[in-house]
C-alpha cells in the first residue's frame, strides 16, 4: 500500500486526515535524513488517531512522550534506524519545561494560563500538559518557543508571573484527587456506567451521549449501548473525567457491583 492508502485505511474525518499525514511526512523523515522527528503535542483523541497509522504501517520506531510518565498530551517522536530511545541525549529532547510562578496570594486556574498563553497568540499544539499548583504552574513546550515565553510570559490577567527554566526531573506533578463511587448497575453500557460515575440520570447521561459530549479513551461517541469494561476513562464535556475502576459480583438483585473513579 501507499500513503494514500494506509491514510485512508486510518483516517476516520477530513480532519483526522490531514493530522496524519503531516504525521506520515515526519516518520519519512526520520528515516530518510537518519534523524530524530517529532510530531506537535497531540490529544489523547489524535494520539489514538496517529497509532491506529503505525500500527498499520507496522509500527516503526517511536516513542509517545509528554514529559513525565502520567503526561495526557504527547509529542509521538520518530527515530533512525540506528537510535534508541535510550540514546536520545537529554539536551536533545523534544520537550522544554517552565515554571511560573505567581504570588502566593492570587489564585489561578489552568483556563487562566492557557488563556495568557492563546492571547500570546501560542497555538495549542505548541503546549503540552499544564501542571497547575496553588502558586505555580509547570509548563510542557515545545522547545522552539520557550525562549519567547521566557521573555513574554508576564502575566496571566491581572496576575504577575516570573518564569523561569527547569529540568524535566524537576516537575511539580500535583496529586490527583479522586473521588471513589461504589454503585451497582444493570448493565456495562455507557450511559448506565457513566450516570454512577457523574451521578446523575441515565436518561439524562443518555442525552448527553447522543448530543456529543461524551468521550471514552478520548474517543468521542454518541452510541449509548456502547460496552465498556474495567480501566476505561469517560469524559463528559462539563461534567469531567472518571474512571471504571472495577467490575464485581452481582448483586442479590441481579446487577453489577463497581467502583468508578471521578477525578475532582
Amino acid at each position: 500500500m501507499n500513503k494514500t492508502d494506509y491514510l485512508s485505511k486510518a483516517t476516520r474525518t477530513p480532519e483526522e486526515r490531514l493530522l496524519l499525514s503531516r504525521v506520515w511526512d515526519q516518520m519519512e523523515a526520520a528515516s530518510l535524513r537518519s534523524v530524530p522527528q517529532a510530531t506537535h503535542f497531540l490529544s489523547p483523541d489524535e494520539q489514538n488517531a496517529v497509532a491506529r497509522l503505525l500500527d498499520a504501517f507496522g509500527n516503526p520506531s517511536h516513542q509517545f512522550w509528554g514529559g513525565y510518565t502520567e503526561a495526557q498530551r504527547k509529542r509521538c517522536v520518530f527515530l533512525p534506524d540506528w537510535m534508541e530511545w535510550e540514546d536520545y541525549d537529554e539536551g536533545e529532547t523534544p520537550i522544554a519545561a517552565l515554571r511560573a510562578v505567581w504570588y502566593e496570594g492570587d489564585s489561578l486556574t489552568h483556563r487562566d494560563i492557557l488563556g495568557s498563553l492563546m492571547g500570546q497568540g501560542i497555538k495549542r499544539e505548541m503546549v503540552g500538559d499544564l501542571l497547575v499548583d496553588k502558586s505555580s504552574c509547570d509548563l510542557l513546550v515545545c522547545p522552539e518557543i520557550a525562549p519567547y515565553l521566557l521573555q513574554n510570559l508576564v502575566s496571566a490577567g491581572r496576575t504577575k508571573l516570573s518564569v523561569s527554566e527547569v529540568g524535566l526531573h524537576q516537575l511539580h506533578i500535583p496529586v490527583q484527587e479522586v473521588k471513589k463511587i461504589h454503585d451497582t448497575v444493570a448493565t456495562l453500557r455507557l450511559d448506565a456506567v457513566a450516570a454512577a460515575g457523574f451521578s446523575t440520570s441515565r436518561a439524562k447521561m443518555a442525552d448527553y451521549i447522543r448530543a456529543g459530549r461524551v468521550s471514552v479513551n478520548w474517543q468521542a461517541t454518541e452510541r449509548t449501548d456502547l460496552t465498556v469494561k474495567a480501566g476505561d476513562v469517560i469524559s463528559c464535556r462539563g461534567l469531567g473525567r472518571c474512571r471504571l475502576a472495577e467490575t464485581g459480583a452481582l448483586s442479590r438483585k441481579g446487577r453489577i457491583n463497581i467502583e468508578m473513579e471521578r477525578y475532582l
